[in-house]
């Protein structure tokens, strides 16, 4: 296994680099597909959210691959390669593994334990497979991580150390007061129907707003969200749909705003929200979850107006306090990265062994051949029989030294016993490799469209 990442988050880099190297879905696409065509990297795939972008690829050169992935993070990103360095991480191999897991457990969010980031680990994951760039090392990656997050969930109270941004976020802006009760009867305005749009409409639903309004270029998915906040069995909250172009109408109306989109320029600039607060005496509560920002910063000096985004959510959780159980999910990440690299230790050396039981059963075959010539009145249920016992014979022989090879090979530094193993036994590499072809076919066949 060579897995590498390099990437950028709120842990490395400023708000205003981050928002500045955000990566909508096509350039994600085109990152991807370039990576492939980079000399280093046999795979790839890239985990993009509001507050982290990371390239991970299976490569073949270590300095080559961090040099290409980073060169490829620039120009993709639209942020210079001389500025965007200093703010980038390398992991390689099992510190990659250890990072991803973590990042799937919450323990790297904004807020720690979040659960959100599963659901962004899983649609790195079906674009990975969907563009065919995630091979059997990055899909086994990321099916663990996905699996290990709902580990650290289910198994722990991670959950009480963290909430998602949205939570958060309201919390902000609540300044102290219970969300519920600081929520009830008031009117939200929700621009964008994606992920984390369709999360704060949820969450200010189950709060007890009087109304939602969902405004999103796309009408259709605006109407969609607004369909699941009024079927039987929701809060209830009385919810419609608004064009984009209504937006300035429905900020005069609204009390708390919440915006997620992927639009690359703001969606409330500080003329709008300024327009809007004209004639009114009611506060106006903002909330920008988007990376890069909606809302135009110059409009927390509005008398009136209170704006939380992420930088400042960056700022607030910094303070947040740490849930003990963040040392048990540690303990699980460590225990699943062992186990994942014993895997895929084990899983190398594979080839190796069935190469080499092919190479004995071709042996078998021929001498069971070679002596029919010589006895040519055997009968059937002697031929049979004489096979079998063959067969016994070299299966007994192979057995043990097998399965001792696949124990050795999946313990740290065993890399080498599949090459001592072809060694000893002169196979065809070949062979192996057409062996390990086979393997990799039948588990994109396998993968393709599993997230």
């Amino acid at each position: 296994m060579s897995l590498l990442v390099v990437g950028l988050s709120h842990r490395s880099a400023p708000v205003s680099v981050l928002e500045r190297a955000s990566l909508p879905a096509d350039t994600q696409a085109k990152l991807l597909q370039d990576t492939l065509a980079a000399e280093p990297a046999a795979e790839g795939a890239v985990l993009a959210t509001c507050n982290r972008i990371e390239l991970y690829a299976d490569v073949d050169k270590f300095h080559a691959g961090v040099a290409e992935l980073s060169t490829l993070l620039a120009q993709h990103s639209g942020v210079g390669l001389e500025e965007l360095t200093p703010y980038l991480y390398v992991h390689y191999e099992d510190r990659a593994v250890h990072h991803l897991f973590s990042v799937a457990c919450g323990l790297d969010s904004m807020v720690v334990g979040e659960g959100q980031v599963l659901a962004q680990i899983k649609d790195a994951l079906a674009l990975g497979q969907e563009l065919h760039t995630a091979g059997r090392l990055l899909n086994d990656l990321f099916q663990q991580a996905l699996r290990v997050g709902k580990r650290a969930h289910s198994e722990t109270g991670i959950d009480r150390a963290g909430q998602s941004l949205v939570t958060f976020g309201l919390e902000q802006l609540a300044a102290g007061a219970d969300v519920d009760t600081w929520v009830k009867g008031k009117k939200a305005l929700v621009i964008g129907a994606g992920s984390m749009s369709s999360l704060a409409a949820a969450t200010l639903a189950r709060a007890g707003v009087a109304e939602i309004v969902v405004a999103n270029r796309t009408g259709s998915r605006a109407e969609r969200l607004v369909q699941i906040l009024t079927e039987p069995g929701s809060p209830g909250v009385a919810a419609r749909a608004a064009e984009m172009v209504a937006v300035g109408d429905e900020l005069t109306r609204a009390d708390i705003v919440v915006s997620c989109t992927g639009a690359t320029g703001l969606v409330l600039t500080a003329e709008a929200v300024e327009s809007a607060m004209r004639g009114r005496t009611a506060p106006l509560a903002l909330l920008d979850l988007a990376m890069p920002r909606d809302i135009d910063a110059a409009v927390h000096r509005m008398p009136g107006v209170r704006l939380v985004d992420i930088e400042s959510l960056a700022e607030a959780s910094a303070d947040a306090p740490m849930a003990a159980d963040v040392d048990q999910v540690r303990a699980i990440v460590s225990d699943e990265v062992a186990a994942f690299g014993a895997a895929q230790r084990a899983a190398h050396i594979t080839p190796t062994v069935v190469a080499l039981r092919t190479m004995a059963a071709d042996v078998v075959a021929g001498e069971v051949a070679r002596l029919e010539g010589r006895l040519p009145d055997l009968d059937d249920r002697q031929r049979a029989e004489i096979t079998q016992t063959v067969r016994r014979v070299v299966d007994k022989l192979l057995h043990a030294p097998t399965v001792r090879v696949k124990q050795l090979a999946s313990e740290p530094g065993g890399a080498g016993y599949a090459d001592a193993l072809r060694t000893l036994f002169d196979l065809d590499p070949e062979t192996v490799a057409s062996v390990s072809r086979a393997d990799l076919n039948d588990a994109d066949v396998k993968n393709r469209g599993r997230v």
